[in-house]
């Protein structure tokens, strides 16, 4: 990982992100979208994302070679203390080691945020094909994640139904906040 460095995203970054994001809405089903998003909307994302959680870049040798960001988890204020993460790399980062360092980053700025569970939302194939594998569940359970649902022939794309699950990591001790714990 010599020459790899984690910082925060930056709009200048988009264009180079939404490159990498791109080859996973043309090639695969890791993501459900069905066209690449116009790097305005892309800008979009990162800016409302940014407002209230982490988004970041690992660079090699000042080159964005993937990113991971969190967000909310369904959006009620009962749901504050947990989050979904999302994380993407480009194929040629893949197994040096960036997705980990990328998601111990992410999780040790979410803990200092007061939140206490994690959630991943990944396309998960009937039989796996070209267009998606149990790759991303194996990241995710190797990092102390576990799965916790499936939702069946939820998602179409490329001429087949894929399922989803969600994976869920607990970070930190859940207390009533009534006791000032």
């Amino acid at each position: 990982m010599i020459g790899m460095r984690i910082r925060d995203a930056r709009a200048e970054d988009a264009a180079r992100l939404l490159e990498i994001y791109a080859r996973y809405v043309r090639e695969t089903a890791v993501t459900f979208d069905y066209d690449v998003p116009t790097q305005e909307e892309f800008e979009r994302r990162m800016r409302n994302t940014l407002e209230r959680y982490p988004y970041l870049v690992v660079e090699e040798d000042g080159t964005a070679q993937g990113y991971a960001y969190a967000g909310p988890f369904v959006g009620r204020a009962a749901y504050r203390h947990s989050c979904e993460l999302t994380i993407y790399l480009d194929p040629r980062a893949k197994g040096k080691g960036y997705g980990r360092a990328l998601y111990e980053a992410l999780e040790a700025r979410l803990r200092a945020m007061g939140i206490l569970n994690l959630y991943a939302c990944i396309g998960d194939p009937i039989v796996e094909d070209e267009y998606l594998t149990r790759n991303s569940e194996q990241f995710h359970r190797h990092l102390g994640f576990e799965k916790v649902g499936t939702f069946h022939r939820c998602g179409y794309k490329f001429g087949r139904w894929y399922n989803m699950i969600w994976m869920e990591k607990l970070i930190g001790k859940h207390r009533r906040e009534e006791d000032g714990e």
